[in-house]
């Protein structure tokens, strides 16, 4: 390995080094109260090595939501490939929303979990407005997936805007459910994989059975963090 490459490597290992960081940080600590300093301290380097990567704490919060939603839209994209039925697709979909929450619990308590307050500052630049779009496009997934389902008749609803946001409300509770409070001691919790099993099953069935979601004036799509 030449030297240009080995030192390109070097950067992308400390850049992500600083993610992890601060993502561990803004988790055990609150957003508001981790500094440029902190996380340089954790990582044991100075700040002025965080500023040659990032120039400051709302956009190291912003590049860790937006590899999270690229990352989901990326294998959501790969689901809707699969040769299989829409239902199976769609639960597949939700099912793998799931586990990528339980697999990466920092990076999704910051990405969905975060007040939006925090990312105000950066709400008119380049980098907000793409991660903005990513998450758009993710949970556009789950608004066709839905359709689909609608089209061919395994689902019954009447407004698919409403019922999209909804059934990630649902699933939103679960994850964020069982990442904080699924150690409770104080509380009698199922095993694991039953509550989820059960989430879906309850969710798809209820669509299943042609439950009306209402109707809705609001058909634009909404903020995810």
């Amino acid at each position: 390995m030449g030297i240009a490459e080995r030192r390109a490597r070097e950067k992308e290992e400390l850049r992500s080094k600083i993610l992890e960081a601060a993502g561990q940080l803004f988790v055990e600590q609150g957003f508001q109260n981790v500094s440029l300093r902190k996380i340089a301290d954790r990582i044991e380097y100075s700040p002025a090595t965080i500023y040659l990567y990032f120039r400051d704490k709302a956009e190291l919060l912003n590049t860790l939501c937006g590899e999270t939603f690229s990352q989901l839209l990326a294998a959501l994209l790969e689901l809707e490939k699969a040769d299989a039925d829409p239902l199976s697709k769609l639960r597949a979909g939700l099912r793998f929303y799931i586990d990528f929450g339980l697999q990466h619990p920092n990076h999704y308590l910051l990405t969905f979990c975060t007040p939006h307050h925090h990312c105000r500052q950066l709400e008119k630049t380049p980098e907000f407005e793409q991660t903005n779009r990513t998450a758009l496009e993710t949970f556009d997934c789950l608004r066709r997936s839905l359709q689909h389902c609608r089209q061919v008749g395994l689902l019954e609803f009447e407004d698919l805007e409403l019922t999209a946001q909804t059934v990630w409300m649902f699933i939103h509770g679960t994850v964020s459910l069982l990442i904080l409070n699924s150690g409770d001691p104080h509380f009698p919790w199922c095993e694991k994989e039953q509550l989820i099993e059960n989430s879906l099953d309850l969710v798809l069935a209820s669509l299943k059975c042609g439950a009306r979601t209402g109707t809705t004036k609001q058909q634009h799509p909404v903020a995810h963090w």
